[in-house]
C-alpha cells in the first residue's frame, strides 16, 4: 500500500524532502503557508515568514549551495540574490514534478499523531490524515528580541522586518548584533544615515568575501583538510583574515578564541574605514533613547535593528511532542531529523551549518529521511536515539560557545559521518 505524507512547507527543505520521497514511491502533498515557493527567499513573501531584505544575496558561492542533482544555470552569479534563489527553487519543483503537489495559502493550525496516523489540521478548519509528516517550516519566523531593548523609547524593529534603508534616511541606528543579517544591514543602511553604530557583544571574525580572486571557501576548502584539529583550522581563518582585513580589534571588534560561527562581507571592513559606521561592544543599559555600551560610552539612537536571531518555534506541535528547547533552540532529533518518541514525524532544515551551504546539506538529510521511511534504514530503539541525542548535544556544547545563536550548528563533516554509520550498519550501499 501506498504511503502518503504530508510535508509542511514549500522551500529548500520540503522541496528537497518532496523530492526523495516521491521517488522512491512516496506520496506526498505539501502545505504552504504562503502563495509562492521558496520559503524565507521569497522577497516580502505573504506567509510572513520570509527574513528577506532587499540587497540580500547568498553567503556561500553559487557552485556550492544548490541541491546535489540540480545545479545554477550557467550565468548565475557567483553569490545570487533573493530573486534567484527563488527562481531556482521554483524551477526545481517544476523539473522534478512538485509543483502541483503544493497546497498554497494552506497554514498548517496543529498536527495530531493517532494510532498509526497523523491528523493534519488547517487553519481553514479542514482537516486531513497521513501516514507521517515532514516539518520543514523553518527556524527563521519567530524574531529573538534583546531583553535589554524593552525600555528603549525609539523607533525599534527586528531584522526580520527589515527590508530597505530608505526609512533611516539622516537618523542615528543602532544595529545590535555582527552576525550575518547585521553585518549586511549595517553596510546596506550606512550610506543614508546620519550615524551607524554596530553592536558586537561576541567576538567575531569579519572574513573577506573573496581571497585571491576567488570566493574563500575555495581557499578555506584547500587548507582545512579533514584531519586537521579545529584549533589549527581557526588559527588558518584567522591568519588569513589577518592579511586581508588586519586585526579585528583595530576596527573595534575582538578576535574568537574558540570555534564559531565564520561570518564573510564583501564591504563591511571598508565601510568601517571609511567611517560611515562604528563599532561598539555590547549594551550595558537602555534609558529612552539613550544607550549605554559595555565600554561606558553612550549615545542617542532614532532608530534600533535588532539583529539577535530567531527562536526556535513549531507553534503546530503539541508541547509534549515538541522537540524544541526553547531557552537554547536546540532540537532534541535523532540525527537531526527524527522524532525519538513518535515514529513518522521527521525534521529538515533545523540547523545552521559550520562552514558549507544549508541547501546542500539538505540532500544528505532528506536522502537519510527518504531511507528511514521506507526501512532500508532500521529505525533505533528509543532508549539509543535517545541517548545518541544526547551524545551530540554534549559534543556541541563542548566545540561551541553558550548562546542560543549555536543551539542548531551542526559540523557537516561528523554529521555526515555519523549519516554513512547508519547506513553502513543496515547494509545500505550509499554513494550520495
Amino acid at each position: 500500500m501506498t504511503q502518503h505524507f504530508a510535508i509542511i512547507g514549500a522551500g529548500a527543505g520540503g522541496l528537497c524532502a518532496a523530492k526523495y520521497l516521491t521517488a522512491q514511491g512516496v506520496e506526498v502533498t505539501i502545505f504552504e503557508a504562503g502563495s509562492r515557493i521558496g520559503g524565507l527567499w521569497v522577497y516580502d513573501n505573504d506567509s510572513g515568514m520570509s527574513p528577506a531584505y532587499k540587497s540580500l544575496h547568498i553567503n556561500s558561492e553559487a557552485k556550492v549551495s544548490t541541491f546535489i542533482d540540480f545545479p545554477f544555470e550557467d550565468d548565475t552569479p557567483l553569490y545570487p540574490d533573493h530573486k534567484e534563489m527563488s527562481r531556482y527553487f521554483e524551477r526545481y519543483a517544476e523539473h522534478f514534478d512538485l509543483t502541483r503537489r503544493v497546497r498554497f495559502n494552506s497554514r498548517v493550525a496543529a498536527i495530531k499523531p493517532t494510532d498509526r496516523a497523523f491528523e493534519v489540521t488547517l487553519e481553514s478548519g479542514e482537516t486531513y490524515t497521513f501516514d507521517g509528516v515532514i516539518i520543514a517550516s523553518g527556524h527563521q519566523s519567530v524574531p529573538r528580541h534583546p531583553p535589554q531593548i524593552e525600555s528603549y523609547t525609539g523607533h525599534y524593529l527586528h531584522a526580520h522586518a527589515y527590508r530597505v534603508p530608505a526609512p533611516f534616511a539622516d537618523q542615528r541606528v543602532l544595529v545590535i548584533g555582527p552576525g550575518n543579517s547585521g553585518v549586511d544591514i549595517a553596510a546596506d543602511i550606512c550610506t543614508v544615515t546620519d550615524q551607524t553604530v554596530l553592536s558586537a557583544r561576541s567576538p567575531v571574525l569579519i572574513m573577506p568575501r573573496m581571497m585571491f580572486g576567488v570566493p574563500n571557501s575555495r581557499t578555506l576548502l584547500k587548507l582545512e583538510r579533514p584531519f586537521l584539529p579545529w584549533k589549527l583550522r581557526v588559527w588558518i581563518r584567522t591568519t588569513l583574515t589577518r592579511m586581508f582585513h588586519g586585526r579585528m580589534e583595530q576596527w573595534g571588534f575582538r578576535t574568537p578564541k574558540t570555534r564559531t560561527h565564520p561570518i564573510s562581507h564583501p564591504i563591511l571592513i571598508s565601510q568601517i574605514a571609511w567611517g560611515r559606521i562604528t563599532v561598539k561592544p555590547g549594551i550595558a543599559s537602555v534609558d529612552g533613547k539613550t544607550i549605554t555600551f559595555n565600554d561606558g560610552s553612550s549615545e542617542a539612537f532614532d532608530a534600533v535593528i535588532a539583529a539577535t536571531g530567531y527562536n526556535t518555534a513549531i507553534p503546530f506541535l503539541a508541547d509534549d511532542i515538541s522537540p524544541v528547547d526553547s531557552e537554547t533552540t536546540h532540537v532534541a532529533l535523532y540525527n537531526r531529523v527524527a522524532h525519538p518518541r513518535v515514529d513518522g514525524l521527521y525534521f529538515i532544515g533545523f540547523f545552521d551549518v559550520t562552514g558549507g551551504s544549508n541547501i546542500r546539506m539538505m540532500d544528505d538529510q532528506a536522502d537519510y529521511i527518504a531511507s528511514l521511511i521506507t526501512r532500508a534504514v532500521k529505525r533505533p530503539s528509543e532508549d539509543e536515539m535517545l541517548g545518541a541525542i544526547e551524545t551530540e548535544r554534549e559534543w556541541a556544547i563542548s566545540q561551541f560557545p553558550d548562546s542560543p545563536r549555536y543551539g542548531l550548528e551542526l559540523d557537516p563533516r561528523r554529521y555526515r559521518k555519523r549519516l554513512a554509520l547508519d547506513y553502513q550498519r543496515n547494509g545500505v550501499i550509499h554513494g550520495t
